[in-house]
């Protein structure tokens, strides 16, 4: 369930898995993280990874779209970005440009 999902999450739990994944969260892991929250929100579960890509490179254009969002997540903004959020990572995000790097 989509709310549930949302509501099962907080800043203190994201910070933890942050440390977890090996990452440290700085305002703009946050920005990242509140726009998938937000897109989750209005539209559920993404088909595959490279929608959320696409959309975050968009979104994030100005800052340098997928190679800043990369030096943010290096494990790939969807695949990391996602687990932090505390929701599903979207299927068929292991694309390295898109999802992750394993």
């Amino acid at each position: 369930d989509r709310e549930r999902d949302l509501a099962d999450w907080s800043p203190d739990w994201a910070q933890q898995k942050a440390e977890e994944l090996g990452v440290t969260l700085v305002d703009h892991h946050w920005a990242v993280i509140d726009v998938l929250r937000e897109h989750y929100r209005e539209h559920g579960l993404a088909e595959d990874g490279r929608e959320l890509g696409d959309m975050l490179d968009m979104r994030f254009a100005d800052e340098g779209g997928r190679r800043w969002l990369r030096k943010l997540f290096p494990e790939g903004p969807v695949f990391q970005g996602m687990q932090i959020a505390g929701l599903p990572v979207p299927p068929h995000t292991e694309d390295e440009g898109f999802g992750t790097a394993r």
